[in-house]
């Protein structure tokens, strides 16, 4: 069974090539070749402001760039989302992003009886690759991953996407070209399949 599949490559810098991009790019092989469809989103190519009210958040119009990234998340029936650790969490720019296009009457809905908010995303599944300098695993046990649970719970559950499943490539800096390789090769594999 073909998916709609929506990339949204969360690297902040636009004018270098980077392993997320490599990674974005072998997801969208391994997609194409089993054939799903595919949009993909550049967070670094996209203009638009910071929110800085809440009064924004829940009520300003959305750029066009915002607009149709949101069409393209609301279009996909799974979501995959790259970006590099910095500082334990995601970068400012991919968390921007998610702020301008995750609002009310898009990702949830608010309801007068003071309960949670209405997800409004369900039926999309996600996959989070994230790449870092540190070992994988110190990150995961040692840290307990709490920038990439933010996001699976905080972000992407409270709009209902759900399934989520992580990938966490760690030592990039230090990575055989055999090791890179392997990645490339399961990351093309998650494609075909579409997760």
């Amino acid at each position: 069974m073909t998916g709609r599949i929506t990339i949204i490559q969360g690297h902040p810098d636009g004018q270098a090539r980077h392993f997320c991009h490599v990674l974005a790019e072998e997801y969208i092989t391994g997609a194409k070749k089993e054939r799903h469809e595919v949009c993909s989103i550049d967070v670094a190519k996209i203009d638009f402001p910071l929110l800085r009210t809440q009064q924004d958040f829940e009520n300003a119009a959305p750029s066009d760039a915002i607009r149709q990234a949101q069409q393209a998340i609301g279009w996909a029936n799974h979501l995959v989302i790259i970006y590099p650790l910095w500082l334990g969490s995601m970068p400012a720019l991919l968390k921007a992003f998610f702020e301008q296009t995750l609002r009310p009457n898009f990702a949830f809905e608010y309801n007068d009886s003071g309960h949670m908010p209405k997800k409004r995303l369900t039926g999309r599944s996600a996959r989070i690759v994230v790449t870092m300098g540190m070992p994988a695993f110190i990150y995961r046990w040692f840290y307990f991953a709490h920038g990439l649970k933010n996001l699976e719970r905080n972000i992407l559950g409270f709009s209902g996407i759900g399934p989520i499943k992580a990938t966490l490539i760690g030592s990039i800096e230090n990575m055989s070209e055999g090791r890179r390789t392997k990645w490339l090769n399961k990351v093309r594999k998650f494609g075909e399949c579409g997760i």
